[in-house]
Order: structure tokens, then sequence, then C-alpha cells
């Protein structure tokens, strides 16, 4: 059955055709909502077709409403408000579709990417520290973009890179070994990423210090950071791994084993997961192929102490440095060869890398090199920049120590959500076991969705207590919109009463404006998961829950489900309440929130 607006633009179409002796394309004839203080379904604006010299706007939004009428039977009534032609439909079209939609295994997707292959990097962690409050933005993007492009019908690998050498990871092996004390997170009773993490913040303090040391003898501040002792040490500690060395190598690989294993723990309380781990120093090398490349083909060049770097001042950005006169690799080196690595990987028409905004500039140096390599991929390389997030007490930072962890804040929510239940007292009968799933469902939802409703660009102030408001725009209110739905859906089963709407079953009153809006908004189901996935942006399937979850509850308050004095009323409403719970719940997956039954 062809969506609400389809029908109208072929009505329209035919109309103008026969009336006017004009050719339309649908693209002409952009039917929207009718708004809220004016009656009808649909509205088209005219004044598009005054190019055609067919008269007034008010003139033509006539002669086509008319027109369409004996097009499309179905179109109950119109008005036309200056240039706006308003059409409402009948209620046999609206049961119609909602039989339709209830019957179609596609309601929820869509197929516009099948056949192509996407490729999204997210999260990206050091492994140096623990998982934090930007990381988990990253996460929820990452992983929420990744399930709607997968129901755009593409193929999505979700893919994380391991930023796993390097003069960081030093500076946690430097400290760890200057402590001697030999503490490992059995020893402590410590989450590995954490240990480390305590170590890289403790290497941060000391050369504080040893920087202040020495600008009090009289260094700049710059000769200081270079001549400081833990500065030498990380670097010798750098060159050293870089150069093989077996005791070195044994302790880096030890220590972020202890990373790795307590970060796929959060991984997993987040529900997350990847089809493929990178790995920073199994590429590295590669990078340094790239620019060897790059230097045999005259796009980058060598400078006397024997630095590589790329011109790109002709394209409006600057000189870059590619490899360091030591031969040590810097940031980029490792993504000129994972972008290869990927491609030969999944020979993938679109590559995303989901990285905060502050790492643009980084992105569109990539890219160019990237062109001027001449790279198969490069046309399908995007950056999907985010805002950061945000505390109350200003912006975080790791090597001070003012990070809010990832697995802290887990733990904040789930607690906050277990007081914001308690208070409700709507929990009798629920074992223990079903108790802590929920507050897990409702706290780890509401986190997510809160660093997922803001449009990734857009920077954002996380407030903790404000994400679990039950009646704001928050997870636990979609979440407490689909419990409804399927508290009604229990309570007519047990009655035996059935969800499914029949053909020529009419309920006995017309639609209330409530039930229209709805059935309207399921049928944006699938234009707001492509638009999604068009512009890379979650934030449209979230704000569309909330407000499929509001107009719910607004139906709810005003119609009877169950109890309406009409049975054919009843099972045209409980169809209409359980689409719509599948709607919320289809919605929420795709943001990597798990919906719970009761609440």
């Amino acid at each position: 059955m062809p969506t609400p607006i389809e029908s109208l633009q072929e009505a329209a179409i035919a109309a103008l055709k026969s009336q006017y002796n004009i050719e339309v394309s649908p693209a002409e004839l952009p039917f929207q909502d009718t708004r809220r203080e004016f009656e009808g379904d649909f509205t088209l604006v005219v004044f598009p077709l005054t190019k055609y010299k067919l008269g007034s706007p008010e003139q033509i939004g006539q002669k086509l409403g008319e027109g369409m009428q004996i097009q499309m039977p179905d179109i109950e009534r119109f008005n036309v408000v200056k240039g706006f032609l308003n059409l409402r439909l009948s209620d046999a079209w609206w049961l119609a579709y909602l039989g339709s939609a209830q019957q179609d295994p596609t309601l929820f997707r869509n197929t516009a990417g099948e056949g192509h292959t996407v490729v999204v990097e997210y999260c990206s962690p050091n492994t140096n520290k623990p998982l934090h409050l930007g990381h988990l933005r990253n996460i929820v993007l990452g992983y929420s973009l990744s399930q709607i492009l997968e129901s755009n019908g593409y193929k999505v690998i979700q893919a994380c890179l391991f930023n796993d050498r390097g003069t960081n990871i030093s500076k946690s092996m430097h400290a760890w070994l200057k402590a001697g004390t030999g503490d490992t997170p059995e020893s402590t009773g410590t989450k590995g990423d954490k240990l480390v993490g305590e170590y890289y913040v403790r290497f941060g303090k000391d050369q504080k210090q040893e920087i202040a040391a020495l600008v009090a003898e009289g260094k700049t501040e710059e000769q200081a950071e270079q001549l400081a002792p833990s500065s030498l040490a990380i670097q010798d500690l750098t060159i050293r791994w870089e150069n093989g060395d077996a005791d070195v190598r044994s302790l880096w690989k030890t220590m972020n084993g202890w990373v790795y294993a307590a970060m796929e723990q959060t991984f997993r309380r987040l529900g997350a997961h990847f089809d493929r781990y990178y790995f920073e120093s199994d590429i590295y090398l590669s990078g340094k192929e790239t620019v060897q490349e790059g230097l045999e083909k005259g796009i980058f060049y060598q400078k006397e102490d024997g630095s590589v770097w790329v011109d790109l001042s002709p394209d409006g950005l600057d000189h870059k440095l590619l490899l360091r006169r030591d031969g040590t690799s810097v940031y980029i080196t490792q993504d000129l060869a994972l972008a290869d690595e990927k491609y030969r990987d999944y020979q993938m028409g679109r590559s995303i890398h989901v990285v905060g905004n502050e790492q643009e500039y980084h992105f569109k140096v990539l890219f160019l090199i990237m062109q001027k390599l001449g790279k198969p991929f490069a046309s399908g390389l995007f950056h999907l920049s985010y805002g950061m997030v945000e505390l109350p007490t200003g912006k975080m930072k790791t090597r001070e120590g003012t990070v809010v962890d990832a697995d802290d804040l887990m733990d904040l929510m789930i607690s906050s959500a277990r007081e914001e239940t308690l208070k409700l007292g709507k929990t009798e009968g629920m074992s223990e076991t079903e108790l802590e799933e929920l507050y897990a469902r409702l706290g780890i939802g509401a986190l997510k969705y809160y660093l997922v409703k803001v449009d990734p660009k857009k920077r954002i102030l996380f407030d903790p207590q404000e994400s679990i408001d039950l009646h704001g725009h928050t997870a636990p209110f979609i979440q407490s919109s689909y419990t409804r739905t399927a508290s009604i859906l229990r309570k007519a089963e047990a009655e035996g009463l059935t969800p499914q709407v029949s053909p020529g079953l009419k309920p006995e009153d017309e639609l209330l404006e409530s039930e229209r809006s709805l059935l309207r908004m399921l049928m944006h189901f699938r234009d707001v998961l492509a638009d999604a996935a068009q512009t890379y942006n979650p934030s449209l399937v979230a704000n569309y829950a909330y407000e499929l979850a509001k107009e719910y509850n607004r139906f709810y308050h005003e119609a009877p489900v169950i109890r309406s004095a009409h049975p054919a009323t009843s099972a045209f409403r409980l169809g209409l309440s359980t689409l719509c719970g599948k709607a919320l719940r289809e919605s929420l997956r795709l943001l990597g929130i798990t919906v719970p039954e009761r609440m």
C-alpha cells in the first residue's frame, strides 16, 4: 500500500494533468503534516505552482482540491488557507492504513543501503586510562549510527582502534616503573584500566613538579618541559619500544592486557560490541610505508633533519608533520595505515570516523592526503564530528584527574534509577533480579538517551539528575510510555481481545485527532530513519521517539482502549496502541536502549 504522501502526490499529479494539462514531478508537490491549528491531515504549499500561471494561490488550491477529490475519493474534505491546501483523509483510509501497517514486515526498515558496505569506527580509546564521559558520547553515537545504517539496508562493520602505543602509553609505564611497587589489578583489587589511569595521572603530577623546578632555575617553560627527567624517560621508553626492546615490550603487553580486559567489561555494560578491533601497534609501520609512498610520488618532502612533511598550503591548510626526525610515528601516521587496512579488509564505500570536534583539522588533513595519494576510498571518508561533553564544574582533564569515569557514572545512573523507581512504589511482585535488571535498563538508558538526543554537532552539559526524570525529555519517559502499551496488551490478551485490525472493522465514532496524529507519526517512521542515515544524525530518531511517546500519552488519556463501549473501537485502539509500542521499542533499540515490560 502506498504511503499517504505518495497517494496524495499521485492524485495531485493526475488532477493537474486533467485540469491544466501540465505535468509535474512528485518533488514539486511537497506535502507535509497539517499544523494543529488547522483542520486536515496533510498540507500542500501551492505557491510554487504559480510559476505555471494557473491563477492566484487560493484559486489554484481550490481547483486542485476539487480535482484531487475526484482522483482520490478518500479525501473527505479540504480547505484552502491563503496558499495552503489542507486535506483530510477519510477514517476508512486510515483504518486500511493501520491494517496494512500491522502486516508490513518492513514497517521499521528501509532498503536504500542494500549492496553497500560502511565501516563505522568509534570509541578508539588510549590504553593509558579508563573510558570516561566523553568516550560514552562517542560510543553511543557510533553504536546508534551503526544500527540506523543497518536498518536502512547497509552492511555495517563496527570498528574500534586501540591507540596502544606512543608517548602517552609510555607515561603510564614510566610512572609504574618509578613507583616500584609491582602493583597489579589483582594485588590492588582495582579494575585494570583504572589502575593504569592512576599511574598516568601520577606521571602528570610528577612532570609538573619537575618542570616547575627547572623554571625556577631559569629555564623557559618550553625548555623545562623538554629537559624534565620524566620527559626524557618517556622519550627513551618510546624509542626502545619501537626498537623492539624485550623488557619494554613485555611491560607494555602486560599493562595493555589489563586495560583490554577492563574495557571489555565496560563495553558489555553499555551493550556495545565491535566487529573488528584494530591496534595502532599493528599498523604504525604500515603508516611509514604510506609515508614512503608519498615521498616517492613527490607528494611529501623530507627536511634535512630527516623528518617528513606534506605541504598543504595550496589547499588552504599548512605544512603537516608525518614522521619525526628520529623516525618515530605521529598520530596521523597510523591513520594513514588504518585507512588502507580497512579498505583491504572490507572494500567499503563509506568510512565514518566518529571523533570529537577538536580533531576536525586532523581529519581535513587526513582526507586531503588520501585524495592526493589517489586512494580509491578517499571520496568515501567522513568525519562525524561531535561536540564535547562538559560537566557543570567545567571541562574534564585526564592528566589532572578531573574526568568522570564511565563505570562510576553508570553506577551513579543505576543508583539514581533505583531511587526514583522506589519513590513511585509500583514494583510489587517483582523479584530482586527483575528489579536490578529494571534499574540497569532505566539508568543506562537514561545516560545513553541524554548523550544522543542532542544534534552531534552541539556541545552537551551533562546533568545526571535531569536525565533520569520520568516526566521529562528522557529515556525513562519513553520507556514508561512503552510499558504502558505492553500493560494494555497484557490486559487485552487476558480478556481474549486481539490487536489485529480487520478490513471493514470500523470504530463507532469518528477518529480522534490524537488517533490521526499517531497514525501520521507511525507513517513517518521510515522517513525519520532515512533522514538519520543520510545526515548521520541519531538525534532525529531520539527526538522522534520522544514526540511519539508524548502523542501516545495524549491519546491514552483521551481514549479508553480496552474499556471502550464499542468492540470495534477497542480493537482499533488496541491495534494502534500495540503498533505505537513497537515503534517506541524499535526507536530505542536503534539508540542501544532496551525497554522493560514493567516499571
